[in-house]
This record gives C-alpha cells, sequence and structure tokens, in this order.
C-alpha cells in the first residue's frame, strides 16, 4: 500500500504500526484520539506545519523497509 496525503492516520497506523514515532515527531503526541486518527496526511501535515511531501517520503520509506 502507497500512503498518499489522503491517507487517513488511522489507517496508517493499523497497517503499519511501525510508523507511529514518524508522526509523533511531528507533534501528533495523541495517535490515540479520534481527531488525530480521523485525519488525512494532509490535514495533518497542515494543522502541524510539515510539508506533506517530505512526510510521505519518510512514511512510504519506513513501510517499504520493513517488508
Amino acid at each position: 500500500m502507497t500512503i498518499t496525503k489522503d491517507t487517513i492516520i488511522g489507517d496508517i497506523l493499523d497497517i503499519a504500526p511501525q510508523t507511529a514515532p514518524i508522526f509523533m515527531s511531528i507533534g501528533m503526541h495523541c495517535l490515540g484520539c479520534p481527531a488525530s486518527r480521523g485525519e488525512t496526511v494532509e490535514e495533518a501535515c497542515m494543522v502541524h506545519g510539515v510539508e506533506v511531501d517530505a512526510l510521505l517520503e519518510r512514511v512510504n520509506a519506513m513501510i517499504a523497509a520493513s517488508k
């Protein structure tokens, strides 16, 4: 699965829980909260002032490395 800017954070955490530290590093410290689990990658990046393409690269690289 390739993660895109429209992928829901909760879906990512369900399929690739090892990515949680990446999200925590951008300030998403409440990954269990319904609000953060329901955000798209793009929404989370906007809220936390992170460049979406850079985050997608990190998340997808971590998922690919764990296969």
